[in-house]
């Protein structure tokens, strides 16, 4: 009987195990099949299969050069990719031996790896990981299987939503391994993971811990690297050093352990100390970082109307400008500034340089300028008017930019602002007046200290560099660089309490002589120039002006003429050219073309263009630029080595009490645009002869192009200034002039040849001329532009 009753429990038992294996054995694949299908909304969605055979990483848009040298980049996460061909062997062994041994022969997912997963995350509740697959962490990197997105309603439950997200790991991982081979799995792990301080993807780790590539690395540093991964803060060789080195030597145990390499090599690199060249990349470095933050709005704009996020879609945009020559004008500034900052803060000694039109020091002006600047609008809001300046006047950390380095002080911010007040400034461009590719821009003296673009944004009155506008509009309405014109007074009627206006020359005084309007524009005569603009009205220059360009403000009023009306370096440069182009206008171009992160061609960028000038006028004006040289005019300080076999010409400015001094220099494939002053325009040189833009300007250009002379590596070489096809004569020319090919070349001849006569204003003018030789002008606008 009791055999009997045991039989019947022992057959009880046996239905049992085999019902609840049997539903163990439906119920798995049927959960696994409601969590695929996210029935009832119970697990969370999945990534769809579309998305998992396009998978989406945030990728930095690059940057690059005409010559292919990346300038920058743009990023929320600092990531740029990899194909598998580019990353080391020695990183790859150090991965498979630490994270996944077993990766060649699993399938996403291993049993004994779920089990171990299972005990310590489920039923533990230990956060220790194990059980993950590089094919598993891939999943969770890529689709963020643990995100608020891909959560349902049991996702709320601790217990379950633990089982729910590996299974989703699981499913995502297998779908993966189905989807790409074995390499792309790794490659695309590398490029997605984390390595700590700002570095994503392998490619920008290795840049940053080591300044190397994933190709080179060796075999301690891909253990380091790999290392990291376990936790990149926790074991960051830069916050705990430590650390890493003893989880870099746990990786390299793993690789003695799986016999990538042997005992010896073992025990040799897990005694070596680790050895960094660990430097961050940002926004604030690198080359042309000016221009970077210039173009962004661009950039912005046009990713937005196209469909696409400047800094997550890996975006690759090519740039006119030159590395080589960027490079170059950036060592050029570093190089002369500092001396033209001695040379100011020498000039001006114990005293304040804020001063008025009289010399004299400004009273509150930092107490006014503070009030405007970021910090005091932050304290303000922070702590309110009444304590404001209490907070503006105590000394605060603060890093201060210097030529010698930065500055670590203990500085209040009024006096932060004094000391940076006091600093000069400058913008500099390069561009090929005939393609329109700008090839270098430097916008300022240290991005870090100074975001102010001085190339676009700035804008400042150009002073005697606005002239060439002057004279082209007149000689495109038919006056010649022959015709003369006497220096002497030239008086405006104007709607100020004065009533007229009657601009000088830079010395006070009138010479009573004639003079070209060649001769005229190369030793900058302002009587002249005024003359000029009173017989073709101030409303033709703006015309021309527009024509040429220049898109700024302008009011057509008599100052115009001397460069009263602010114009930026970039429009001023691009305006020049025109002359070396035959009178074509082309915009200053700065993008080629864009591409996707595949290399597919998104947009190519062809610059604007249009006549702005007949081609003979065009060639009239080179050879009024020449002036600047031949004419004893404000390039005679040029070098014999800058002059020697070879062509130049230009235009240099100053402006009202020397504000600004400017410098467009031209060879036969560079026109390169200089502006050098002071955040303020009160902020200045006291003398002319100190502040003038051939004193301050000019040096910079010269000293850029013999640098670029003087680099094997830089195609661009001494030679002559572009000529016509068919020379035409000037009657005022010392030797004979290269002009324009025309149509109507006979008729060019006659106009150019006819050396207008002074008119009856100007031949009464001459008889008296005695008497204005040392004649100062009295009625002067303080304001007046030289």
């Amino acid at each position: 009987m009791d055999n009997f009753k045991q039989k019947i429990r022992y057959n009880k038992l046996t239905r049992y195990l085999w019902i609840s294996f049997l539903g163990v054995v439906l119920a798995i694949p049927l959960y696994i099949f409601t969590v695929e299908i996210n029935f009832l909304n119970l697990y969370g969605a999945l990534p769809a299969i579309t998305v998992l055979e396009n998978p989406k990483s945030d990728l930095t848009s690059e940057l690059y050069a005409s010559d292919g040298t990346v300038l920058g980049k743009y990023f929320r996460y600092n990531r740029s990719p990899v194909s598998y061909e580019e990353i080391s062997q020695n990183l790859i062994n150090a991965l498979l031996a630490t994270e996944d041994y077993q990766f060649e022969q699993h399938t996403g997912i291993y049993l004994t790896g779920i089990v171990r997963a299972f005990v310590l995350s489920v039923l533990l509740q230990q956060n220790k990981g194990g059980g993950s697959t590089l094919t598993q962490q891939l999943a969770k990197n890529l689709f963020k299987t643990r995100s608020e997105q891909y959560q349902g309603l049991l996702s709320k439950v601790p217990f379950i939503k633990t089982i729910i997200v590996k299974t989703k790991e699981w499913i995502v991982s297998i779908k993966l391994e189905r989807a790409y081979t074995k390499k792309e799995i790794i490659t695309m792990y590398l490029n997605t993971v984390a390595f700590g301080n700002n570095s994503y993807g392998i490619k920008v780790a290795a840049k940053t811990f080591f300044n190397t590539t994933p190709d080179a690395l060796t075999v301690e540093q891909a253990a380091l690297l790999v290392g990291i991964l376990r936790a990149p803060t926790y074991y960051s060789p830069i916050k705990h050093s430590e650390r890493a080195l003893r989880r870099r030597n746990v990786v390299l145990a793993q690789l003695y352990k799986y016999h990538f390499i042997n005992l010896a090599t073992y025990n040799d690199l897990k005694q070596r100390p680790i050895e960094l060249q660990y430097k961050v990349e940002d926004h604030n470095q690198g080359l042309a970082p000016y221009f970077r933050s210039a173009i962004r709005d661009f950039l912005l704009a046009w990713t937005k109307a196209h469909g696409y996020d400047l800094f997550e879609d890996g975006l690759k945009i090519y740039t006119t400008i030159d590395s080589r020559l960027q490079r170059h004008a950036e060592a050029v500034i570093a190089e002369y500034m500092p001396t033209l900052q001695k040379k100011f803060d020498q000039h001006w000694g114990q005293d304040n340089p804020w001063v008025d039109e009289e010399g004299k020091e400004i009273p509150d002006f930092i107490k006014k300028v503070a009030k405007k600047s970021d910090i005091y609008q932050q304290l303000l809001a922070e702590y309110g008017p009444d304590s404001v300046d209490i907070y503006m006047n105590t000394p605060m950390p603060t890093k201060l930019f210097s030529w010698e380095g930065e500055i670590d002080s203990l500085i209040s911010p009024i006096d932060a602002i004094k000391y940076n007040k006091r600093l000069l400034h400058t913008g500099f461009m390069a561009m090929d007046p005939h393609a329109g590719h700008i090839k270098a821009w430097v916008g300022g003296i240290n991005f870090q200290h100074f975001k102010y673009d001085h190339v676009m944004q700035g804008k400042r009155q150009p002073g005697s560099a606005f002239k060439p506008i002057v004279y082209a509009a007149a000689i495109d309405n038919g006056y010649s660089p022959c015709y003369e014109v006497i220096d002497a007074p030239v008086t405006f009627k104007v709607p100020t309490k004065a009533g007229t206006w009657t601009p000088k020359n830079t010395n006070g005084k009138y010479t009573g002589e004639k003079m070209t309007l060649r001769q005229a524009m190369g030793r900058s005569v302002n009587s002249i120039t005024a003359y000029i603009i009173k017989q073709i009205g101030p409303e033709l220059v703006v015309d021309y002006a527009r024509r040429l360009g220049i898109k700024s403000p302008m009011n057509p009023v008599p100052a115009l003429c001397l460069g009263s009306s602010d114009v930026s370096i970039y429009e001023l440069t691009g305006a020049y050219s025109t002359f070396m182009n035959k009178g074509i206008w082309i915009e200053p171009l700065y993008i080629i073309r864009i591409e996707d992160k595949h290399g597919r061609v998104l947009q190519e960028f062809i610059p604007q263009k249009k006549e702005a000038i007949n081609e003979e006028t065009a060639w009239l004006m080179m050879y009024m630029l020449k002036g600047a040289i031949e004419e004893n005019g404000t390039f005679r300080g040029l070098s014999k080595e800058m002059k020697e076999n070879n062509g130049v010409c230009g235009k240099t400015g100053t402006t009202s009490n020397h504000s600004d001094g400017w410098c467009i220099g031209m060879t036969k494939d560079l026109c390169t645009g200089v502006w050098v002053g002071a955040e303020n325009r009160s902020i200045h040189f006291k003398t002319l002869a100190t502040g003038q833009g051939a004193v301050t300007a000019r040096p910079i250009w010269e000293k850029f192009m013999l640098r670029l002379y003087a680099d094997p590596a830089v195609t661009y070489k001494k030679g002559p200034l572009p000529e016509p096809e068919v020379p035409l004569d000037l009657p005022c020319m010392k030797s004979q002039a290269n002009l324009p090919t025309s149509p109507d070349l006979a008729q060019t001849n006659e106009k150019i040849n006819h050396s207008s006569p002074l008119d009856s204003i100007q031949n009464e003018i001459l008889y008296s001329t005695d008497s204005l030789k040392d004649s100062a002008n009295t009625d002067v606008n303080p304001d007046e532009i030289f």
